[in-house]
């Protein structure tokens, strides 16, 4: 086993921006970083779904499910969501059935530190937990379940879907994060990753990190492909990508999910 420290990116909730994706994965290159993880949701909301999937399975050593590629290849969801047919049949039946069958979750072991993400939590892509989550929700992250599958709980868990990045630590030695959203963060707009850096495989502790990374890009360009597509709530769209508000608190009719 190497004792040289490795770098993995992590990256999250692309939902179709490929001018932000495109700005990301040009800085995880500039780093000289070749792993790539992709915790989800790389579809959806906005307007290129199906050449963001392209580029993810180009670009990305490791893919999980998130809440957006489980609804659109899921016709009893879809039945309660008529409006999702845009973004779903963006997509060709090859990268449907591609998206249908990625797994919840992945594991790693990296500087003596059992790590795992997922895209939303350890119960499902669907049960959200947001920053200001509770003691018993933190705990819940880290818990083995029928989604996660058994064998040794982590000590580290990264995951997106809420679209705002933050890090918390409990005094049991637990760490959680959350990556940010490629192409939709909220609050601050700007693209959000994070970068792990450690010793690859090492059951032995090790140095150890979680870099937070923001990348600017053209939003103009990118909303300027948005309305020329005809995709639904193209408008407030717009405005999640200029401000960071996000689109329920913008108006009541708005699409549902993150």
């Amino acid at each position: 086993m190497s004792s040289s420290l490795q770098r993995i990116a992590l990256l999250s909730d692309v939902h179709g921006n490929l001018t932000a994706f495109e700005a990301v994965l040009a800085d995880i290159e500039s780093r000289g970083i070749s792993r790539i993880f992709n915790l989800g949701d790389t579809v959806g909301k906005g307007p290129r779904g199906s050449a963001c999937v392209a580029r993810s399975r180009e670009w990305c050593e490791v893919h999980v499910q998130g809440n957006w590629e489980a609804s659109l290849t899921n016709p009893a969801q879809m039945a309660g969501f008529p409006r999702g047919a845009w973004w779903r049949d963006e997509l060709p039946e090859e990268q449907r059935t591609w998206l249908r069958d990625l797994p919840h979750s992945h594991d790693l072991l990296m500087s003596g530190r059992r790590i795992r993400v997922f895209h939303a939590s350890a119960k499902s892509v669907y049960h959200r937990v947001f920053a200001d989550h509770d003691e018993a929700e933190f705990a819940g992250m880290f818990a083995n379940t029928e989604a996660t599958g058994g064998g040794p709980v982590p000590d580290v868990v990264g995951y997106g879907d809420i679209h705002d990045p933050y890090l918390e630590a409990d005094r049991q030695g637990r760490t959680l994060f959350n990556v940010g959203s490629v192409g939709n963060c909220l609050a601050d707009p700007t693209p959000s990753y994070v970068i792990l850096e450690g010793v690859p495989d090492a059951a032995r502790p090790a140095p150890f990190s979680i870099q937070f990374v923001r990348v600017p890009y053209d939003r103009d360009a990118e909303i300027a492909v948005a309305r020329r597509s005809g995709m639904p709530d193209a408008d407030v769209w717009e405005v999640e990508l200029r401000t960071g508000v996000y689109r329920a608190f913008q108006r009541p009719a708005a699409a549902p999910g993150a």
